[in-house]
């Protein structure tokens, strides 16, 4: 069993995408062959530069990651993309296709997309997604797009894992950029406003500016605003080159391995959360004694407080 993992790791260092893809679906079953491999994987291989792509559904943002994509692939750079999809709680999986959205893309030799879904299942961020960002990087892929669907707290929490956020928005949505300000402006490391060609562009930029400029300081990266129009491919330069200017802002301040080390510390109480879910949670869920307590909660004869107490042999 052991060759086999060795196999298996040589091949996805190779790039082979078939290795590549088992590996993921190994990861995301919980495998005990998967363990082997991540402990083998977390020991040799430093992570690729993570790209987090993130805002509103109808913003555009899988048609501008394919135009990123598509300048970063002329320059022979090697790109992996997870597509973060909403899950499924009936299925736990992924509702979306993975190469419905860049099917311009999908075919690349030099890009391999996959979708994975949003959260485990019980619940807490899916420690799968930086595994295959682990698993993409031994494979030689330069760059890795983490792209999110939505910009609630769920997505905020993935995009955190990236070196590099950025966040599309389009001229209509001021009422989301006011809503989720607090939070997208933690993130967001570059705003795009994407179909720029619409009415009020101009003015939702200078929204945007307006609350990052808060930001100001020369020791402080500021967020630039870029107007973009992903479908006629105008302004994607513009972000090719923030983004190469934000990695080395990362370099010159000492924060990318900072990042590297709050991601390592998310993944560590991600799996953790995981574990204890198995080993404690899963089988009180299964016994008949929770589905009584419920029963006894709903008859009011017993409080939340006092079962989990019971459940959880507390003393």
């Amino acid at each position: 069993m052991t060759e086999d993992i060795e196999q298996l790791y040589a091949d996805i260092k190779k790039g082979k995408e078939n290795s590549i893809a088992r590996a993921i679906s190994m990861v995301e079953d919980g495998t005990k062959n998967a363990l082997k491999l991540m402990q083998r994987v977390y020991q040799n291989v430093e992570p690729a530069y993570m790209v987090g792509i993130s805002g509103p559904p109808g913003s555009g943002k899988s048609t501008l990651t394919q135009r990123i994509v598509q300048l970063w692939r002329k320059k022979d750079i090697k790109v992996g993309i997870i597509a973060i999809d909403p899950t499924s709680h009936f299925s736990g999986g992924a509702l979306l296709g993975d190469r419905v959205r860049m099917n311009e893309i999908s075919t690349d030799q030099g890009v391999f997309i996959r979708s994975m879904a949003t959260r485990g299942s019980l619940g807490g961020l899916n420690s799968s997604i930086y595994d295959t960002v682990l698993l993409f990087s031994l494979a030689g892929f330069d760059y890795i797009i983490i792209e999110t669907v939505g910009v609630g707290q769920n997505e905020i929490d993935i995009v955190k894992l990236a070196d590099t956020t950025i966040f599309v928005t389009v001229p209509e949505a001021g009422d989301e950029i006011q809503a989720y300000k607090a939070g997208l402006m933690e993130v967001g490391d570059i705003f795009v406003v994407n179909k720029a060609d619409r009415p009020k562009s101009h003015q939702m930029v200078l929204t945007i500016e307006q609350l990052v400029s808060f930001k100001k300081d020369k020791d402080i990266w500021t967020p630039p605003v870029l107007a973009t129009n992903a479908l006629k491919n105008e302004g994607i330069e513009s972000i090719n080159e923030e983004i190469n200017n934000h990695h080395q802002y990362l370099k010159d301040k000492d924060l990318l391995q900072k990042n590297r080390k709050y991601v390592i510390k998310t993944q560590l109480i991600n799996l953790m959360e995981k574990a204890l879910n198995e080993k404690y949670i899963e089988p009180i869920l299964n016994d008949e004694e929770f589905q009584k307590q419920i029963e006894l909660i709903y008859e009011k004869k017993e409080d939340p407080y006092s079962s989990v107490n019971k459940l959880l042999s507390f003393d």
